[in-house]
């Protein structure tokens, strides 16, 4: 499937992002299968690829990246959408900047697409790659690092700002203090996390969303099978002559977000992709409206700080 054919949303200044975009959330995978991985998603059509300081793998996508453009794989880096965020010990105003200047050095590029605040909240943990416990979590300096992040964008290191996890408080807070809307915020989504309360308010306040874990992220520890073993979807996906996966990302298309699908099986990665050309019913749409709807059971504090 060629790139053409994968649909786009349009962030403020004409910034075309396609909708599907491929996760590199890898926890403890080894770099070369990271950056193989991606070689694959690129030979099958990707072009959107997200990453953050937090997982890892900023400088398996960079290699990838370099190999792609050196082979013809990909014609230019104008073809590409890269998104990385800002870890919760980066999330202060003076840390802002060299984060990001880090994550572009690692990626080997000279500029993003997308930077997110990963978190509504900061930490002073020493790692940046580890999750805090209650006690190691500090109110975020909304004001000061979402004008940190304004700069950088100014700067021309990234062509659009926004956040990740932000929950309609969070984002009011935000709003209240910014002089650039945020272009998107990347949350949990999926049919059986559907967070309509939130995709309304970020559709009056012209904010898109992208949905991670839109499979429920089963194989990691913070996910499971709930969605690829949802009835109402196996049902679905049945009389469409479609996988589970199909029926849940066409879903989330048909309601107008992107999403970043994480899989490193070429297989897998394909079918992914091959969600538009077809349409689910208002039947359809109807009993997946109706699916019991729960979050994934991670671990606190992270969870009432973006519930």
């Amino acid at each position: 499937m060629s790139d053409n054919n994968i649909s786009r949303l349009v962030l403020p200044g004409n910034h075309c992002m396609p909708v599907i975009g491929l996760g590199t959330a890898a926890f403890q995978i080894p770099h070369e299968v990271a950056k193989t991985a991606i070689m694959e998603a690129i030979k099958a059509g990707y072009r959107h690829f997200d990453t953050a300081s937090l997982y890892g793998t900023e400088q398996a996508l960079g290699e990838a990246i370099e190999e792609a453009l050196k082979h013809g794989l990909v014609e230019s880096r104008a073809e590409l959408f890269i998104t990385s965020k800002l870890w919760i010990t980066d999330a202060y105003p003076d840390r802002v900047l060299p984060a990001l200047q880090k994550s572009v050095r690692l990626l080997k590029l000279e500029y993003l697409d997308l930077y997110l605040i990963h978190m509504p909240f900061s930490s002073r943990l020493k790692s940046d790659r580890e999750f805090p416990s209650k006690e190691d979590i500090e109110p975020l300096d909304v004001k000061g690092v979402w004008a940190a992040m304004e700069e950088c964008k100014k700067l021309g290191l990234t062509k659009s700002i926004g956040v990740s996890n932000f929950p309609v408080k969070a984002l009011e807070n935000l709003l209240s203090v910014a002089t650039i809307i945020p272009s998107l915020n990347q949350v949990e989504m999926n049919p059986t996390y559907q967070q309509k309360e939130l995709r309304e308010y970020c559709k009056q306040k012209g904010i898109l969303i992208t949905a991670y874990s839109p499979l429920g992220a089963p194989g990691t520890f913070w996910g499971n099978n709930r969605v690829l073993d949802n009835e109402i979807l196996i049902d679905i996906a049945k009389s469409q002559g479609k996988s589970v996966a199909q029926v849940s990302l066409r879903w989330l298309f048909e309601q107008g977000v992107g999403f970043i699908a994480k899989s490193f099986n070429k297989e897998r990665m394909k079918q992914n992709l091959e969600i538009f050309d077809w349409s689910l019913t208002e039947n359809d749409l109807e009993k997946i409206s109706q699916i019991k709807q729960m979050r994934l059971n991670r671990e606190q504090p992270l969870y009432e700080y973006i519930a």
